[in-house]
């Protein structure tokens, strides 16, 4: 795909030096913690070192969970 066919949006993060690429990235982080997001991994039960007693319980304040709800362009 060249970048010409790219969305608007897309060309717009690479234009971006990495600095302020960086900056929109600590940006977007942020709203994702205030609104309820969570630094704890995802549980996964296949894994040797799994733990179901010391695994997170549910979301963060008993705030619904944050998932993708689409994925690809807008």
């Amino acid at each position: 795909m060249r970048f010409e066919d790219w969305p608007d949006e897309w060309q717009e993060w690479a234009k971006l030096t990495p600095i302020e690429r960086f900056q929109e990235s600590e940006k977007i982080f942020a709203q994702y913690l205030a609104m309820g997001g969570s630094l704890d991994p995802d549980p996964d039960p296949s894994c040797p070192f799994y733990d179901p007693q010391t695994s997170s319980s549910g979301p963060a304040y008993g705030r619904a969970g944050l998932r993708v709800l689409r994925r690809g362009p807008v």
